[in-house]
């Protein structure tokens, strides 16, 4: 297909105004017409699902089978099957909340109904899942797509290990099977290690300034003075946003005291129920809140393109993180808000997710110790053996299970016959990178210069330039007029 024959389905997803973004068409011929492996790394907001789904239109029009698409949040899941079905696609999800519609999907794709199915990385670890799911990848699917794929990479601000499981998946397919990998928030190092991972992929990138963002940097020691400053500003800022906090009690405090102050908010969070989640999520696409007060379950992907707002209630742990959340404000207007509130706090909460991001060692090996001994056992029956906190039993599990060493069935978790042999080194350097980033986010926290630029430079975008409207920018920019201009 030709881009001139794609544009009236860009428009049809998009509206009837709707222009091919620089870089956009280039991505769908690649892939779709083309058939290569592709990384494509975009700012927030260009519009990396337009080019897998229009993809996956034109690859079905030529008779190919369905696209898998990887994609890391259900909140992405739901705002993607809903841009999907403007183009007429047929997309579908399995997951641990939607259960009961699991055998309709297994029908429609062997039907040949499903157009697009979304599954999580964590599903790639269920055993019956990938026995229904192996057919498909190595006999009709029609694309392979990575959302987010800088969680592939050891060294991208939000690696999961569930990623890793993606790379194994890949083996399994046919070389004709063309593969998209898109993100946001990957620098030189993270695209070398995913391009390391997946042969023959090679990598699109664009400029990743956000033209449409105004950055703060307010540093406000103390909770109190936090909160103070949000219930005088927050209903002076243009449409309605998100508040990211670094932990779950923090979202309900916010939010808590914000509806105190009669601003409409609602705390989001991973200890929330999925209709919870899915009714928060819709009353701020609705603008019936004026903000979420959310952790980062409420991150990668969520798209409402009006989003007046971002504001962090503490600092992030990397710049990257940062730059990844910030993007959320701005798709779709010409000016927009991300303010960096930090404090005190800030550093002790980032030390502990670092300190705690790989589990002890004696946990893991004491966990295949008991494995090897007692056979299949719960998580409760491993944690009684063990004098170590559940979180880090879990953490333990998950790794090893990653690592093909234990598996987890409905009875419980068992040893697998592979041996294993512990990463040190790698959790050691991973663990002086995620310093590293933490002191970079101090300094970009204190920066005098421009705070887009700086961003843009931390993810080694050869395009950075000053944005000329950050307050750092405003603020020389106010020094140099002329008086009339004041």
């Amino acid at each position: 297909m030709t881009k001139d024959a794609a544009l009236p389905l860009l428009r049809q997803m998009l509206g009837p105004t709707a222009e091919f973004r620089d870089g956009q068409w280039e991505a769908v011929d690649r892939v779709a017409n083309q058939g290569e492996r592709l990384l494509v790394v975009q700012r927030t907001g260009w519009g990396k699902s337009v080019v897998y789904f229009l993809a996956t239109k034109i690859l079905r029009d030529q008779g190919a089978g369905p696209t898998l698409l990887i994609s890391p949040l259900l909140s992405l899941m739901r705002n993607q099957i809903l841009a999907a079905e403007r183009l007429g696609i047929r997309a579908a999800t399995i997951h641990s909340e939607n259960l009961e519609a699991w055998p309709a999907v297994e029908t429609a794709l062997r039907e040949n109904r499903c157009d697009v199915l979304l599954v999580s990385p964590e599903r790639l670890g269920n055993v019956d899942f990938m026995q229904k799911l192996l057919p498909l990848i190595q006999g009709s699917i029609g694309l392979f797509v990575v959302d987010e794929a800088h969680c592939i990479s050891d060294w991208g601000h939000d690696f999961r290990p569930d990623y890793r499981r993606i790379v194994r998946v890949m083996r399994y397919l046919p070389p004709r099977v063309p593969v998209l990998c898109t993100t946001a928030t990957a620098n030189d190092r993270v695209v070398r290690d995913v391009e390391a991972q997946i042969a023959s992929l090679h990598t699109l990138r664009g400029p990743l300034v956000r033209h449409s963002l105004r950055l703060f940097n307010i540093r406000l020691d103390d909770q109190a003075e936090r909160l103070a400053w949000l219930a005088h500003f927050v209903p002076q800022l243009p449409g309605s946003g998100i508040i990211y906090c670094l932990t779950i009690q923090d979202t309900r405090r916010v939010a808590q005291w914000l509806q105190r102050q009669g601003i409409e908010a609602r705390a989001y969070n991973a200890d929330m129920a999925g209709e919870r989640r899915v009714e928060a999520e819709q009353l701020l696409l609705d603008n019936h809140v004026k903000a979420l007060v959310a952790t980062v379950a409420l991150g990668m992907g969520f798209d409402k393109p009006d989003l007046g707002f971002v504001i962090h209630f503490q600092r992030p742990g990397s710049v990257v993180a940062y730059y990844q959340q910030v993007g959320r404000a701005g798709r779709a207007v010409d000016n927009a808000f991300g303010i960096l509130l930090s404090g005190r706090e800030d550093d002790e909460i980032t030390d502990y997710f670092i300190r705690t991001a790989f589990p002890p060692l004696e946990v893991m090996q004491g966990a295949l110790h008991i494995l090897e001994k007692a056979g299949t056992l719960t998580l409760d029956d491993i944690g009684a053996s063990l004098n170590h906190g559940r979180g880090a039993i879990e953490k333990a599990l998950k790794l090893l299970e990653v690592d093909g060493a234990v598996q987890h069935e409905k009875r419980g978790w068992s040893r697998t016959p592979n041996p294993w042999t512990p990463e040190v080194e790698r959790w050691h350097r991973v663990t002086q990178h995620r310093r590293e980033e933490l002191a970079q986010m101090q300094r970009y926290a204190a920066h005098a210069g421009c705070l887009m630029e700086f961003l843009s430079r931390a993810l080694d975008d050869p395009a950075a330039v000053p944005c000329g409207k950050c307050m750092n920018c405003s603020s020389r920019t106010e020094r140099r007029a002329p008086p009339r201009a004041l």
